[in-house]
């Protein structure tokens, strides 16, 4: 314990609080210098620009306090740099800096799980608050604020998450030892942490009744916690504007010999495609609460229409990311579907070059679609039809996907390990949100579903199918590969058992009530409208998808230590790493290997994919 407080994360955290007080003082000092009214006791003590100065200067204190720009501080003044750091044993690594890009994935990967319990823990609080009709638990401000940390927290978790899946995985597929900048890589699993306290510390700071959007003018004139949501989402989107840069650089100049565009493992596809969209992306939502950060700070009228402003403005530019990001979170999901179901139907995946592709159509698209959720915003109404039709655009690349998974499952001698559960459970929730979105594509019903239930239904489907089913198949499929244990089957299924239907009631519950005109983003409806046993029946399958989760969380910790040993290519795989032992080496590949086949030729015989070099050591 005492170790863990020495370590970087510690440091950092410390150096936040500290940076984060001069911040504030400094500029109550300059306020008082100037006459102007240093101290707010509606702010909690200091003003809005002090706390906001105040958490910059703290991510600032972070980054240097704890380390992580210690080695380019060196360089610069002509020093002596190491290649890797020798990383801690056991568990201290990953609460410190490290080069290693196996370390840096499961480091993403434990906070993104971090987030998703603290933002889980808010659905179930504000979801009890929706059992029954009537203010129960929640002040409407609690139940607004509740809501919208649950709806970003969850986001940035499920971006850190792909961070971690893409951060682990790619090195390992492509045959590198490591990512192309590995403290590039360090720097932007690292800068998400102080962010995370960013977003966190607005529950202290009077909370923001927004929405997840943060929409002007509401935004506007939300308490100071709105600008700890606006400052932490602009200091974590640095994370995935490197993390994406740095992914780019690796697959392009660090495949192994022979590995071609089309001999890649479809992950790898997945993941150029998501970080193409972060890379290009991930500005604009940042631009966009800056801007409102500035309209409360400087009086500037961005989106006040007294001042010539447009609020209008703020959605194109808060969409034009934020739709894409749908598709940097399912993306690397449907990469790990396409990579995970040929392993365990022993077929080769069908149309492997179509499924490539369309991988970069579903993000090239993405970008021609922002605007379909705006079509009761009241922008012009000429651009509704163009967008009405890119959207439903969309559909055809997402369904080479889906007709490559049932091709490939065709008389596959198909096997059901806890992984492969979650594989197809994915496939069902994904086809779910699919078959949803279309109505929300289309002008005329979108008019009459927008805001209510069934677009969060809708969503819900949409990422808990095209990312959190993944995202638990490749845990319990690559968990040997990190550890050398096997997490428990029987412990595995129970979680999906637990977890798929209960699923599947709340969100088809959710566009129920939906239709029956239940608006989102309320804490309270009129018991006459006939929904509190739909609410009940939905907050009692939202706690059983939390009890799922617990017994997940269980197995994971619990077979870290005791789970069975998984030596050697426990899944039969065709990919680079299971040809190696279990846990993977510290620089992956001890001998270099060519590709000589193609990735998914399952079921074929004499088809190698990789073929190593004769060992050099004694």
């Amino acid at each position: 314990m005492k170790k863990i407080f020495s370590s970087t994360l510690a440091r950092g955290l410390l150096w936040q609080a500290v940076g984060w007080l001069v911040g504030a003082l400094f500029i109550t000092g300059i306020r008082a210098l100037m006459g102007l009214q240093a101290i707010d006791a509606s702010k909690f003590f200091f003003t809005e620009p002090a706390w906001v100065f105040g958490g910059l200067l703290g991510a600032l204190f972070f980054i240097g306090g704890s380390g992580i720009v210690s080695d380019w501080f060196k360089w610069a003044k002509g020093e002596e740099t190491s290649e890797h750091h020798e990383d801690p044993a056991g568990g201290e690594k990953y609460f410190n800096l490290s080069l290693d890009h196996k370390v840096i994935g499961i480091q993403y990967t434990l906070l993104a799980l971090a987030l998703f319990v603290i933002g889980g823990t808010f659905a179930l609080i504000f979801r009890l608050e929706l059992a029954h009709s009537g203010l129960q638990l929640l002040t409407l401000q609690w139940y607004n604020t509740l809501m919208s940390l649950h709806g970003i927290l969850m986001i940035i978790g499920i971006l850190l998450g792909v961070s971690g899946v893409i951060n682990y995985l790619v090195p390992m597929l492509i045959g590198a030892q490591d990512m192309a900048f590995p403290r590039l890589n360090a720097f932007s699993y690292w800068v998400a942490v102080p962010g995370a306290v960013l977003l966190l510390s607005s529950l202290a700071l009077g909370g923001f009744d927004t929405g997840w959007t943060g929409y002007p003018p509401l935004s506007a004139r939300a308490p100071v916690g709105m600008q700890m949501f606006f400052l932490g989402v602009f200091v974590a989107g640095w994370s995935s504007i490197l993390g994406a840069l740095n992914v780019i650089a690796s697959v392009i100049r660090m495949r192994a010999k022979g590995m071609t565009a089309f001999r890649m493992p479809i992950l790898v596809w997945a993941a150029i495609a998501t970080s193409l969209i972060a890379l290009t992306a991930t500005q604009l939502i940042g631009l966009s609460f800056q801007l409102v950060m500035f309209q409360r700070l400087l009086g500037m009228g961005f989106f006040d229409p007294a001042k010539g402003g447009n609020p209008v403005l703020f959605q194109h530019l808060f969409w034009f990311y934020s739709h894409p990001a749908v598709y940097v979170f399912v993306l690397p999901g449907l990469g790990v579907i396409s990579e995970l179901l040929p392993v365990f139907v022993r077929k080769p995946l069908f149309g492997y070059r179509w499924v490539a592709m369309s991988s970069l159509g579903i993000a090239l698209v993405g970008f021609l679609v922002w605007a379909h959720h705006m079509f009761t915003s009241g922008m012009n109404d000429y651009l509704r039809v163009p967008f009405m039709y890119s959207t439903l655009l969309v559909a055809v690349p997402t369904g080479v996907k889906f007709f490559s998974w049932v091709a490939t499952l065709w008389k596959g001698k198909i096997e059901t390990p806890t992984p492969m559960l979650f594989v197809l459970g994915g496939i069902i929730v994904f086809l779910l949100g699919g078959l949803s979105g279309p109505p929300n594509a289309t002008v005329a019903t979108d008019l009459h579903l927008q805001d209510t239930y069934w677009i969060v239904g809708h969503f819900h489907d949409t990422i808990f199918g095209g990312y959190v089913f993944p995202f638990f198949a490749a845990i319990y499929y690559w968990f040997p590969k990190a550890t050398g244990r096997r997490m428990n089957e029987t412990l595995g299924k129970i979680h999906f058992w637990l977890m798929t239907p209960s699923f599947l009631v709340l969100t088809l519950f959710m566009m129920r009530i939906g239709l029956l005109g239940m608006r989102r983003r309320i804490a309270d409806y009129d018991p006459a409208l006939g929904f509190d046993w739909y609410q009940l029946i939905m907050t009692i399958a939202g706690f059983t998808i939390a009890l799922s989760v617990l017994i997940f969380f269980i197995n994971f910790f619990r077979s870290m230590k005791h789970g069975e040993k998984a030596d050697g290519n426990i899944w039969n795989s065709r990919s680079p790493e299971w040809q190696v032992p279990s846990p993977m080496p510290v620089h992956n590949f001890d001998q270099p290997f060519e590709v000589v086949g193609e990735p998914y030729d399952y079921g074929l015989t004499d088809a190698p994919y990789i073929k190593f070099a004769k060992s050099t050591h004694k």
